[in-house]
């Protein structure tokens, strides 16, 4: 297996698929039509040197990769809302369009703002609990380690038994198995996709399972006495840890050494909850959203 670099995420009822300078969103219609809009890419961050450099390009990856995945789920989600409201003027949605570029900036702080919450500063405050039976800095970070990482699995397992995030996570394993389909050598088909695998290294998932666990060995270094100090510094390094995590899973997706491979394999279990099995239809989205942007054939011939 070789890396082909393309990557993407899954949609409401469609794929996203990116490959350098380009994306393309493929999306299946009510009436059982693929539509699919192919945009080039821009990054939201106005400067390039961040991005190439190790341990700091992580972090505005993650950055873009929010802005980008709200972007394209509000245009899969657009195509049913046209199907339940009034067609708009020009100037209607000019407004509209606006409205949403808004609604989008906002949201993407809050969800920001709500995982540092949710895994960084809770845990910590869940694991002072325990401080009267141990006076183990050692304990204490494990402890706040182990909460953290349940809350994740926790929060992953409600959201996947909900009824839409079941055939979101449905496309979203058809997104890893074009992947894989290709990477492993296959022609890009129905059938070379449903027995490919549904994990894949370089998953969204695998990354988040990885910020966990790189946020225990960082707090190993707090040592501050105030309580108010411990927080606020937890929250200054989501940021390095966010890009340590990135440049573990960028190694993941271009390796295939054992270590790493182990080093992967819980990410790749996390993804047994976050990645189902796609019906026909959801792939042959996923390979109408991969051939948009990427010619797989002639990257095969070169590569394998």
């Amino acid at each position: 297996m070789k890396s082909s670099n393309i990557g993407g995420q899954a949609v409401l009822e469609g794929i996203m698929m990116r490959n350098g300078g380009k994306y393309s969103v493929a999306v299946r219609k009510s009436d059982g039509e693929i539509a699919v809009d192919v945009q080039d890419y821009h990054s939201v961050i106005p400067w390039k040197a961040p991005l190439k450099i190790p341990f700091i390009r992580g972090i505005f990856s993650f950055i873009d990769s929010l802005v980008l995945g709200m972007k394209t789920l509000m245009f899969s989600a657009s195509f049913f809302e046209e199907e339940e409201g009034e067609i708009l003027t020009e100037k209607e949605a000019q407004k509209q369009e606006k409205q949403d570029r808004i609604f989008m900036t906002v949201t993407v702080v809050l969800a920001v703002v709500i995982a540092i919450a949710l895994f960084m500063v809770l845990p910590y405050f869940l694991s002072s609990f325990v401080e009267k039976y141990t006076s183990s800095r050692t304990a204490m970070t494990v402890f706040e380690g182990v909460i953290r990482v349940a809350i994740f699995l926790i929060y992953v397992f409600l959201i996947s038994r909900t009824k839409d995030i079941k055939r979101t996570f449905m496309y979203h394993g058809a997104e890893h198995k074009c992947i894989n389909c290709i990477e492993h050598g296959m022609e890009l088909n129905v059938e070379n996709v449903r027995k490919s695998s549904k994990q894949h290294k370089r998953c969204g998932t695998s990354f988040l399972f990885f910020v966990m666990i790189v946020s225990i060995i960082f707090c190993f270094f707090i040592t501050a006495e105030s309580q108010v100090a411990r927080v606020l510094i937890r929250i200054a390094m989501f940021p390095l840890i966010s890009g340590v995590s990135y440049e573990i899973i960028r190694l993941a997706g271009n390796s295939d050494n054992v270590l790493v491979n182990l080093l992967s394999r819980p990410g790749l279990w996390v993804q047994n909850m976050t990645t189902k099995e796609p019906d026909d239809g959801m792939i042959e989205v996923g390979i109408r959203a991969v051939e948009e942007v990427f010619d797989w054939r002639a990257w095969q011939k070169e590569n394998l």
